[in-house]
C-alpha cells in the first residue's frame, strides 16, 4: 500500500493512503487524527494533492467541528452521573495505593488512592476501560441474538460474528461473511444498533457501497442513507 505524507498551513499533516479496491478520493477528518485522504489506485499523489488543496476550507469547517467533540470529551469524578443500558458508573477514593476496578450486580466500581486526582490520566483509563469491559458485557448479551434475529428475518446469511473493541468504525463484514461489531454500538441508540447490523448483513451480499448495496438496505428500510445519516450524530471515539 503505497502511502504520502503532506504538511498544510492551517490544517496540519495529512496522510496520502493508495487503495486499490476504491473507485474515488474520500476525504476523512476524525477526532484527534490527522486528515486521511484515500487514493484510487490509478490517481497519482499530484492529482490527489491538487484536489486536497481544492478542499482546504471544507477541511477547515470540518476540523473545526472535530475540535469542538474532542473538547466535549468526557472527564469522569465521582459527581458524574453516567450509566450504561444495564450498569451505573460509581468512583471510590480510598487509601489503597493501587487503581482497580470491579464490576458486579449492575455496578461499575472504580477504586483510585486518595493521593491522586481524579482527572489524573491513569484514574481515567481505568475509568473507560471499566465502562469499556462493561459495554462489552452488554454486547455479548444483546448483539449475537439481535444479529442471529435480523439475519433470520431478512434472509441473510452470515459465517461468525466477533465483537470487538474497535474504536474506528461501528462494524465490517469480510469477504468470507465474518461479521465484526463494536461494543460501543451498546452507546447509541437500538435502532441504529439494528442499522448497523443489517448494513454489515447487506455486505455479506454486496461487499462495497455500489447502488446494488444500497438497494439491498433500501429495500428494508426506504431510504437507508437518511438513517445511515442519523449515525454520523454519534462518534465512536470520542465519549
Amino acid at each position: 500500500m503505497q502511502t504520502k505524507q503532506i504538511k498544510l498551513k492551517d490544517v496540519g499533516t495529512v496522510h496520502l493512503v493508495k487503495r486499490p479496491r476504491i473507485k474515488n478520493i474520500n476525504i476523512r477528518v476524525t477526532s484527534f487524527k490527522d486528515v486521511k485522504v484515500s487514493i484510487p489506485a490509478q490517481v497519482s499523489f499530484a492529482e490527489a494533492e491538487h484536489i486536497v488543496h481544492g478542499k482546504i476550507e471544507w477541511i477547515k469547517k470540518h476540523q473545526i467541528k472535530m475540535k469542538k467533540l474532542e473538547d466535549a470529551k468526557t472527564v469522569f469524578n465521582e459527581n458524574t452521573k453516567f450509566h450504561t443500558r444495564a450498569h451505573r458508573l460509581i468512583i471510590n477514593k480510598t487509601g489503597s495505593n493501587q487503581i482497580t476496578a470491579k464490576i458486579f450486580k449492575g455496578e461499575i466500581n472504580v477504586y483510585y488512592p486518595k493521593e491522586l486526582n481524579v482527572s489524573n490520566e491513569s484514574v481515567q483509563f481505568m475509568i473507560k476501560k471499566a465502562i469499556e469491559e462493561a459495554l462489552r458485557i452488554e454486547a455479548k448479551q444483546h448483539l449475537p441474538l439481535r444479529v442471529k434475529e435480523l439475519a433470520e428475518k431478512y434472509n441473510f446469511k452470515y459465517n461468525r460474528l466477533f465483537i470487538k473493541n474497535i474504536k474506528s468504525r461501528w462494524g465490517s463484514c469480510s469477504k468470507k461473511g465474518n461479521i465484526n461489531l463494536s461494543l460501543h454500538l451498546m452507546r447509541i441508540p437500538v435502532e441504529l444498533i439494528d442499522y448497523v447490523i443489517l448494513h454489515e448483513l447487506a455486505h455479506t451480499v454486496e461487499h462495497n457501497h455500489s447502488k446494488k448495496f444500497w438497494e439491498v438496505l433500501n429495500s428494508i428500510y426506504g431510504n437507508a442513507k437518511s438513517i445511515d445519516n442519523k449515525l454520523k450524530d454519534y462518534n465512536i471515539s470520542v465519549w
